[in-house]
Protein backbone atom coordinates (compact mmCIF):
# COMPACT_ATOMS: atom_id res chain seq x y z
CA UNK A 1 0.00 0.00 0.00
CA UNK A 2 1.34 3.45 -0.94
CA UNK A 3 2.61 5.57 1.95
CA UNK A 4 2.57 9.29 2.67
CA UNK A 5 5.81 10.74 4.10
CA UNK A 6 7.52 14.13 4.41
CA UNK A 7 10.09 15.19 1.83
CA UNK A 8 12.01 18.30 0.73
CA UNK A 9 10.84 19.67 -2.60
CA UNK A 10 12.43 22.20 -4.96
CA UNK A 11 9.24 23.61 -6.56
CA UNK A 12 10.85 25.84 -9.20
CA UNK A 13 14.08 27.43 -10.33
CA UNK A 14 15.80 29.27 -7.46
CA UNK A 15 12.66 29.07 -5.32
CA UNK A 16 13.13 28.21 -1.63
CA UNK A 17 12.79 24.53 -0.90
CA UNK A 18 9.93 23.37 1.29
CA UNK A 19 8.81 20.26 3.15
CA UNK A 20 5.78 18.62 1.52
CA UNK A 21 3.83 15.39 1.93
CA UNK A 22 4.79 12.94 -0.81
CA UNK A 23 3.37 9.59 -1.85
CA UNK A 24 5.77 6.64 -2.04
CA UNK A 25 4.29 3.68 -3.96
CA UNK A 26 4.86 0.05 -3.08
CA UNK A 27 7.98 -1.29 -4.80
CA UNK A 28 7.45 -2.85 -8.19
CA UNK A 29 9.67 -5.47 -9.87
CA UNK A 30 13.33 -4.68 -9.21
CA UNK A 31 12.53 -1.84 -6.80
CA UNK A 32 12.91 -1.17 -3.07
CA UNK A 33 11.47 1.23 -0.52
CA UNK A 34 14.12 2.51 1.90
CA UNK A 35 13.52 4.21 5.23
CA UNK A 36 16.05 7.05 5.20
CA UNK A 37 18.12 7.56 8.36
CA UNK A 38 20.53 10.25 7.14
CA UNK A 39 21.27 12.22 3.97
CA UNK A 40 24.06 14.70 3.23
CA UNK A 41 23.44 18.12 1.68
CA UNK A 42 25.49 18.12 -1.53
CA UNK A 43 26.26 20.86 -4.08
CA UNK A 44 24.44 18.73 -6.66
CA UNK A 45 21.19 19.27 -4.75
CA UNK A 46 21.81 23.01 -4.92
CA UNK A 47 22.41 22.72 -8.67
CA UNK A 48 19.03 20.98 -9.02
CA UNK A 49 17.35 23.79 -7.08
CA UNK A 50 19.03 26.40 -9.30
CA UNK A 51 17.90 24.64 -12.48
CA UNK A 52 21.49 23.85 -13.44
CA UNK A 53 20.86 20.18 -14.17
CA UNK A 54 17.41 20.12 -15.78
CA UNK A 55 14.08 21.91 -15.63
CA UNK A 56 12.04 18.86 -14.60
CA UNK A 57 10.60 20.58 -11.54
CA UNK A 58 9.44 19.80 -8.91
CA UNK A 59 12.47 17.89 -7.65
CA UNK A 60 12.58 15.65 -4.61
CA UNK A 61 16.06 16.55 -3.39
CA UNK A 62 18.70 14.52 -1.55
CA UNK A 63 20.92 11.65 -2.66
CA UNK A 64 23.86 11.09 -0.23
CA UNK A 65 21.87 8.71 1.92
CA UNK A 66 21.86 5.65 4.12
CA UNK A 67 18.93 3.79 5.64
CA UNK A 68 17.06 0.54 6.15
CA UNK A 69 15.36 -1.43 3.38
CA UNK A 70 11.67 -1.57 4.29
CA UNK A 71 10.27 -3.60 1.40
CA UNK A 72 11.34 -4.98 -1.97
CA UNK A 73 9.55 -5.80 -5.19
CA UNK A 74 9.37 -8.93 -7.27
CA UNK A 75 12.67 -10.44 -8.39
CA UNK A 76 14.87 -8.62 -5.87
CA UNK A 77 17.44 -10.95 -4.33
CA UNK A 78 20.51 -8.83 -3.47
CA UNK A 79 18.85 -6.93 -0.60
CA UNK A 80 16.05 -7.77 1.82
CA UNK A 81 13.91 -5.92 4.35
CA UNK A 82 15.99 -4.98 7.37
CA UNK A 83 19.28 -4.54 5.46
CA UNK A 84 21.28 -1.39 6.24
CA UNK A 85 22.26 0.16 2.90
CA UNK A 86 23.96 3.13 1.29
CA UNK A 87 22.14 4.45 -1.76
CA UNK A 88 24.01 5.00 -5.02
CA UNK A 89 23.00 6.74 -8.22
CA UNK A 90 24.62 4.31 -10.67
CA UNK A 91 22.87 0.95 -10.38
CA UNK A 92 24.78 -1.16 -12.91
CA UNK A 93 22.85 -3.12 -15.51
CA UNK A 94 25.18 -6.12 -15.95
CA UNK A 95 24.34 -6.30 -19.66
CA UNK A 96 25.86 -3.30 -21.47
CA UNK A 97 29.17 -3.42 -23.34
CA UNK A 98 31.10 -2.04 -20.33
CA UNK A 99 29.61 -4.57 -17.92
CA UNK A 100 30.17 -7.46 -20.33
CA UNK A 101 33.83 -6.45 -20.66
CA UNK A 102 34.26 -6.67 -16.90
CA UNK A 103 34.21 -2.89 -16.34
CA UNK A 104 30.89 -2.36 -14.54
CA UNK A 105 32.09 0.91 -12.96
CA UNK A 106 31.71 2.37 -16.47
CA UNK A 107 28.19 0.93 -16.93
CA UNK A 108 26.50 2.77 -19.81
CA UNK A 109 22.94 1.78 -18.88
CA UNK A 110 22.54 2.57 -15.20
CA UNK A 111 18.94 2.69 -14.04
CA UNK A 112 16.53 4.00 -11.42
CA UNK A 113 13.07 3.05 -10.17
CA UNK A 114 10.45 2.98 -12.92
CA UNK A 115 7.57 4.20 -10.76
CA UNK A 116 7.26 7.84 -9.78
CA UNK A 117 6.75 9.36 -6.34
CA UNK A 118 4.16 12.13 -6.32
CA UNK A 119 2.96 15.15 -4.36
CA UNK A 120 0.12 14.09 -2.07
CA UNK A 121 -1.77 17.36 -2.53
CA UNK A 122 -1.88 17.40 -6.34
CA UNK A 123 -0.70 14.02 -7.62
CA UNK A 124 2.08 15.76 -9.59
CA UNK A 125 5.03 13.49 -10.38
CA UNK A 126 8.35 14.28 -8.71
CA UNK A 127 11.83 14.08 -10.23
CA UNK A 128 14.10 12.49 -7.61
CA UNK A 129 17.61 13.98 -7.49
CA UNK A 130 20.00 11.54 -9.18
CA UNK A 131 17.18 8.99 -9.19
CA UNK A 132 17.17 8.85 -5.37
CA UNK A 133 15.28 11.69 -3.67
CA UNK A 134 16.41 11.04 -0.10
CA UNK A 135 15.54 14.25 1.74
CA UNK A 136 12.50 12.24 2.76
CA UNK A 137 11.44 9.86 5.47
CA UNK A 138 11.22 7.10 2.85
CA UNK A 139 12.09 6.85 -0.83
CA UNK A 140 11.65 4.48 -3.77
CA UNK A 141 14.74 3.35 -5.70
CA UNK A 142 15.90 0.59 -7.98
CA UNK A 143 17.12 -2.27 -5.79
CA UNK A 144 20.51 -2.07 -7.51
CA UNK A 145 20.90 1.39 -5.97
CA UNK A 146 21.08 -0.23 -2.52
CA UNK A 147 24.48 -1.44 -1.27
CA UNK A 148 24.63 -3.40 1.99
CA UNK A 149 27.32 -2.33 4.47
CA UNK A 150 28.20 -3.02 8.11
CA UNK A 151 25.22 -1.75 10.15
CA UNK A 152 27.42 -0.72 13.07
CA UNK A 153 28.51 2.45 11.24
CA UNK A 154 26.73 5.75 11.87
CA UNK A 155 24.17 6.49 9.11
CA UNK A 156 25.29 10.15 9.06
CA UNK A 157 28.77 8.99 8.10
CA UNK A 158 27.80 6.13 5.80
CA UNK A 159 25.51 8.17 3.57
CA UNK A 160 28.34 10.49 2.51
CA UNK A 161 29.85 7.66 0.47
CA UNK A 162 26.75 7.88 -1.72
CA UNK A 163 28.20 10.83 -3.65
CA UNK A 164 30.83 13.44 -2.76
CA UNK A 165 33.18 11.48 -0.52
CA UNK A 166 33.18 8.49 -2.86
CA UNK A 167 33.74 10.77 -5.85
CA UNK A 168 36.84 12.29 -4.25
CA UNK A 169 38.35 9.12 -2.82
CA UNK A 170 37.67 7.29 -6.07
CA UNK A 171 39.21 10.11 -8.14
CA UNK A 172 42.47 9.51 -6.27
CA UNK A 173 42.48 5.75 -5.90
CA UNK A 174 40.42 4.42 -8.82
CA UNK A 175 40.92 7.05 -11.54
CA UNK A 176 44.27 8.57 -10.60
CA UNK A 177 45.79 5.27 -9.43
CA UNK A 178 47.63 7.11 -6.66
CA UNK A 179 50.19 4.78 -5.13
CA UNK A 180 52.84 4.61 -2.43
CA UNK A 181 55.40 7.40 -2.68
CA UNK A 182 53.49 9.46 -5.27
CA UNK A 183 53.17 13.22 -5.18
CA UNK A 184 49.60 14.48 -5.53
CA UNK A 185 48.11 17.96 -5.87
CA UNK A 186 44.39 18.59 -5.32
CA UNK A 187 42.89 21.85 -6.62
CA UNK A 188 39.74 22.81 -4.74
CA UNK A 189 39.26 21.79 -1.11
CA UNK A 190 35.52 21.39 -0.72
CA UNK A 191 33.97 18.05 0.16
CA UNK A 192 35.13 16.26 -3.00
CA UNK A 193 38.62 17.77 -2.91
CA UNK A 194 39.08 16.89 0.76
CA UNK A 195 37.96 13.36 0.00
CA UNK A 196 40.58 13.18 -2.77
CA UNK A 197 43.16 14.32 -0.22
CA UNK A 198 42.01 11.66 2.25
CA UNK A 199 42.10 9.04 -0.51
CA UNK A 200 45.61 10.04 -1.56
CA UNK A 201 46.78 9.85 2.05
CA UNK A 202 45.12 6.45 2.43
CA UNK A 203 46.87 5.20 -0.73
CA UNK A 204 50.29 6.11 0.69
CA UNK A 205 51.13 9.26 -1.25
CA UNK A 206 54.37 10.80 0.02
CA UNK A 207 53.31 14.38 -0.67
CA UNK A 208 49.75 15.72 -0.87
CA UNK A 209 49.47 19.39 -1.87
CA UNK A 210 46.15 21.16 -1.27
CA UNK A 211 45.27 24.23 -3.35
CA UNK A 212 42.43 26.63 -2.59
CA UNK A 213 41.57 30.34 -2.28
CA UNK A 214 40.28 30.02 1.29
CA UNK A 215 42.63 29.56 4.24
CA UNK A 216 39.83 27.96 6.25
CA UNK A 217 39.53 25.22 3.66
CA UNK A 218 43.28 24.77 3.52
CA UNK A 219 43.34 24.19 7.27
CA UNK A 220 40.66 21.52 6.91
CA UNK A 221 42.66 19.98 4.07
CA UNK A 222 45.63 19.55 6.42
CA UNK A 223 43.35 17.73 8.85
CA UNK A 224 42.36 15.40 5.99
CA UNK A 225 45.96 14.49 5.19
CA UNK A 226 47.47 17.31 3.11
CA UNK A 227 51.20 17.71 3.73
CA UNK A 228 51.43 21.14 2.08
CA UNK A 229 48.96 23.91 1.26
CA UNK A 230 48.91 26.65 -1.39
CA UNK A 231 46.63 29.67 -1.33
CA UNK A 232 46.15 30.30 -5.07
CA UNK A 233 44.84 33.81 -4.40
CA UNK A 234 48.31 34.75 -3.19
CA UNK A 235 50.61 32.35 -5.06
CA UNK A 236 50.77 30.91 -8.58
CA UNK A 237 49.66 27.32 -7.88
CA UNK A 238 51.54 25.83 -10.83
CA UNK A 239 54.83 27.32 -9.72
CA UNK A 240 54.17 26.42 -6.09
CA UNK A 241 53.40 22.78 -6.94
CA UNK A 242 56.52 22.55 -9.09
CA UNK A 243 58.65 24.05 -6.33
CA UNK A 244 57.28 21.52 -3.84
CA UNK A 245 58.07 18.62 -6.20
CA UNK A 246 61.69 19.35 -7.06
CA UNK A 247 60.77 21.47 -10.06
CA UNK A 248 59.03 18.61 -11.86
CA UNK A 249 55.33 18.79 -11.00
CA UNK A 250 53.10 16.28 -9.24
CA UNK A 251 52.59 12.69 -10.36
CA UNK A 252 48.82 13.14 -10.11
CA UNK A 253 46.88 16.42 -10.13
CA UNK A 254 43.17 16.31 -9.31
CA UNK A 255 40.91 19.17 -10.38
CA UNK A 256 38.02 19.16 -7.92
CA UNK A 257 36.67 22.51 -9.14
CA UNK A 258 35.89 21.89 -12.80
CA UNK A 259 36.67 25.22 -14.46
CA UNK A 260 38.89 25.89 -17.52
CA UNK A 261 41.29 27.92 -15.35
CA UNK A 262 41.74 25.19 -12.75
CA UNK A 263 42.03 22.48 -15.40
CA UNK A 264 44.88 24.38 -17.08
CA UNK A 265 46.56 24.72 -13.70
CA UNK A 266 46.23 20.96 -13.22
CA UNK A 267 47.55 20.28 -16.71
CA UNK A 268 50.71 22.35 -16.26
CA UNK A 269 51.28 21.42 -12.62
CA UNK A 270 51.78 17.70 -13.38
CA UNK A 271 55.07 16.01 -14.06
CA UNK A 272 55.94 14.68 -17.52
CA UNK A 273 53.90 11.52 -18.08
CA UNK A 274 51.82 12.49 -15.05
CA UNK A 275 48.06 12.18 -14.72
CA UNK A 276 45.35 14.85 -14.60
CA UNK A 277 42.00 13.81 -13.11
CA UNK A 278 38.92 15.99 -13.61
CA UNK A 279 36.32 15.27 -10.92
CA UNK A 280 34.87 18.78 -10.49
CA UNK A 281 31.76 19.14 -12.67
CA UNK A 282 31.89 21.88 -15.34
CA UNK A 283 28.83 23.73 -16.61
CA UNK A 284 27.62 23.31 -20.22
CA UNK A 285 28.95 26.64 -21.54
CA UNK A 286 32.56 26.11 -20.41
CA UNK A 287 35.23 25.64 -23.10
CA UNK A 288 38.85 24.51 -22.82
CA UNK A 289 41.70 25.51 -25.12
CA UNK A 290 45.16 23.94 -24.86
CA UNK A 291 48.08 23.84 -27.33
CA UNK A 292 47.87 20.41 -28.93
CA UNK A 293 51.66 20.18 -28.97
CA UNK A 294 51.66 20.52 -25.17
CA UNK A 295 49.09 17.74 -24.87
CA UNK A 296 51.30 15.53 -27.05
CA UNK A 297 54.63 16.59 -25.62
CA UNK A 298 53.81 16.17 -21.95
CA UNK A 299 52.51 12.62 -22.37
CA UNK A 300 50.74 10.93 -19.50
CA UNK A 301 47.00 10.74 -19.10
CA UNK A 302 44.08 13.17 -19.00
CA UNK A 303 41.14 11.49 -17.28
CA UNK A 304 37.62 12.30 -16.20
CA UNK A 305 36.31 10.62 -13.06
CA UNK A 306 32.63 9.65 -13.02
CA UNK A 307 31.52 9.07 -9.43
CA UNK A 308 35.13 8.25 -8.59
CA UNK A 309 34.92 5.36 -11.12
CA UNK A 310 33.44 3.43 -8.22
CA UNK A 311 31.69 0.10 -8.14
CA UNK A 312 29.40 0.50 -5.11
CA UNK A 313 29.25 -3.22 -4.31
CA UNK A 314 33.06 -3.29 -4.13
CA UNK A 315 33.96 0.16 -2.79
CA UNK A 316 31.27 1.07 -0.25
CA UNK A 317 31.80 -1.95 2.06
CA UNK A 318 35.59 -1.61 1.78
CA UNK A 319 35.58 2.08 2.76
CA UNK A 320 33.15 1.49 5.62
CA UNK A 321 35.44 -1.27 6.91
CA UNK A 322 38.43 1.10 6.74
CA UNK A 323 36.45 3.70 8.67
CA UNK A 324 35.50 1.21 11.36
CA UNK A 325 39.15 0.13 11.61
CA UNK A 326 40.15 3.76 12.27
CA UNK A 327 42.10 4.09 9.01
CA UNK A 328 39.68 6.48 7.27
CA UNK A 329 37.94 9.01 9.49
CA UNK A 330 34.73 9.79 7.63
CA UNK A 331 33.35 11.63 10.66
CA UNK A 332 35.65 14.55 9.78
CA UNK A 333 33.43 15.32 6.80
CA UNK A 334 30.33 15.92 8.96
CA UNK A 335 30.21 19.58 10.03
CA UNK A 336 26.68 19.53 11.45
CA UNK A 337 23.51 17.46 11.64
CA UNK A 338 20.17 19.11 10.85
CA UNK A 339 16.46 18.38 10.43
CA UNK A 340 14.49 18.19 7.18
CA UNK A 341 13.15 21.72 7.54
CA UNK A 342 16.68 23.18 7.80
CA UNK A 343 17.84 22.27 4.28
CA UNK A 344 17.30 25.76 2.86
CA UNK A 345 19.53 27.23 5.57
CA UNK A 346 22.11 24.52 4.90
CA UNK A 347 22.28 25.60 1.25
CA UNK A 348 23.08 29.14 2.38
CA UNK A 349 25.85 27.95 4.72
CA UNK A 350 27.24 25.81 1.90
CA UNK A 351 27.24 28.81 -0.45
CA UNK A 352 29.16 30.84 2.14
CA UNK A 353 31.75 28.07 2.56
CA UNK A 354 30.88 27.64 6.23
CA UNK A 355 30.41 23.85 6.18
CA UNK A 356 32.05 20.79 4.71
CA UNK A 357 28.85 18.75 4.95
CA UNK A 358 25.51 19.34 6.62
CA UNK A 359 23.74 16.03 7.16
CA UNK A 360 19.97 15.64 7.54
CA UNK A 361 19.26 13.07 10.26
CA UNK A 362 15.77 11.59 10.39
Amino acid sequence: MAQEVRGVIAPGKNEPVRVETIVVPDPGPGEAVVQIQACGVCHTDLHYKQGGISDDFPFLLGHEAAGIVESVGEGVTDVAPGDFVILNWRAVCGRCRACLRGRPWYCFDTHNAKQKMTLAATGQELSPALGIGAFAEKTLVAAGQCTKVDPSVSPAVAGLLGCGVMAGIGAAINTGNVGRGDSVAVIGCGGVGDAAIAGSHLAGAAKVIAVDLDDRKLQTAREMGATHTVNSKETDPVEAIRELTGGFGADVVIDAVGRPETYKQAFYARDLAGTVVLVGVPTPEMKLELPLLDVFGRGGALKSSWYGDCLPSRDFPMLIDLHLQGRLDLQKFVTETIALDEVENAFERMHQGDVLRSVVVL
